[in-house]
């Protein structure tokens, strides 16, 4: 069910995207050809302050009132067709366009909001208002290219092999009690942020009831989508650092946590108290994604495959050892990752707003959720 993979080159050297295609290629049998995704990192040096908008579209209606929302909220110094090539296998595509636009300075003073929180509003307010539109990235130097197809024939509709990122994830979908259309395939994204899961996520019901308490919307139809907005969550707007980002979502079990030293029962016990309907459940393996690097994840109990390898400074994971020696031709090491233990990429020498390891006391983890402005008030209207 579902192939994934991951992979950072730490010095920052820049990868063509042909290495995330092949990696792909390699784990066909794990999809059926519903759904097939990446996304770049690093991919548009020429705009590397600008938030790019890769934007989906089932009709120009739906495009010129997209279009509206970044004209008045949004200085757009570049829309453009997002570059294609006929590929037999991919049909019934979506217009397909993208945006590199920064926030008006006016509006954004006027929101009281961060550049980040307006973009997200936007968002938001697109996929939740306009009736066929659909964000699909939204960050800064990256983007996701994603559609019906397997992954080895959307890598190659995008032309990836003309981007070069230091970090791509990417995924091949089976999907089994959500449809196979073009927004609902992996990666799911918010700003910088993108997922990639292979799994079920049972917990998404109060996952999203909890999310909503903080502005965000749940409107793609897929379990996926909660782990990008809890990530932007924890780490952008909580601040957590990234270890114990991952230790909310997958919690030890209570029993694993009765056996631990004094101090770190404290926090991981503050962790579940304060974060308890943040937590996914279910059989998971998911890669996130981010400017400065990427990380991999299992469920607690490790119910679906996850393989990790070093080779120099390059990092990565896919749910298939194949995968890896398909783009590593000599790893350094090869191993599984212990269930809910982290496998993280750092790039050298980027700043990143992820901070820190587990040495945070139960009253600072308390105040990472108590001490945050919640603006889930503040909205972008459109009028």
């Amino acid at each position: 069910m579902c192939g994934l993979m991951g992979i950072c080159d730490q010095s920052g050297t820049l990868m063509s995207g042909e290495n995330a295609i092949k990696a792909m290629a390699v784990q066909r049998d794990r999809g059926n050809g519903l759904g097939g995704g990446f996304a770049g990192y690093g991919i548009y040096p020429d705009f590397p302050d600008h938030f790019c908008f890769h934007m989906m579209y089932h009709d120009v209606a739906a495009k010129e009132e997209a279009e509206a929302v970044f004209d008045r909220y949004f200085t757009v110094d570049l829309a453009e067709p997002m570059p294609t090539r006929p590929v037999k296998g991919i049909g019934d595509a979506p217009l397909l366009w993208r945006y590199f636009l920064v926030p008006d300075e006016h509006k954004l003073a006027s929101s009281e909001m961060s550049p980040e929180d307006f973009v997200v509003h936007t968002v938001m307010l697109v996929n939740s208002t306009i009736d066929g539109a659909f964000v699909a990235s939204s960050g800064k130097n990256m983007g996701a290219f994603k559609g019906v197809g397997f992954p080895e024939e959307i890598g190659h509709y995008y032309l990836l092999e003309e981007y070069a990122g230091n970090t791509w994830v990417g995924h091949n979908r089976f999907p089994t009690n959500t449809p196979g259309w073009w927004g609902g395939a992996h990666p799911f994204t918010l700003l910088d942020w993108s997922i990639v899961h292979n799994g079920e996520i049972s917990s998404y019901g109060i996952n999203s009831r909890y999310l909503e308490a903080f502005g965000y919307k749940c409107t793609l139809g897929t379990d996926t989508e909660v782990a990008a907005y809890l990530f932007d969550l924890l780490l952008r707007r909580h601040k957590l650092p990234l270890e114990l980002a991952c230790k909310a979502l997958a919690s030890p079990l209570w029993t694993e946590i009765d056996r631990m030293p004094a101090e770190e029962q404290a926090v991981m016990r503050s962790l579940r108290a304060v974060y308890g309907p943040g937590m996914l459940n279910g059989p998971f393996a998911i890669v996130l994604g981010f400017n400065g690097g990427m990380v991999a994840l299992n469920d607690r109990i490790k119910l679906r495959p996850l393989v990790a390898a070093e080779q120099g400074s390059i990092l990565m994971v896919a749910s298939e050892e194949s995968a890896i020696r398909e783009v590593l031709d000599a790893p350094d090491r090869v191993w599984a990752p212990k269930a809910g233990e982290p496998v993280i990429g750092r790039i050298k020498g980027m700043d990143w707003p992820i901070h820190g390891d587990l040495h945070l006391s139960p009253s600072e983890i308390s105040c990472a959720v108590t001490g945050v402005e919640d603006t889930c008030e503040t909205t972008v209207e459109v009028n």
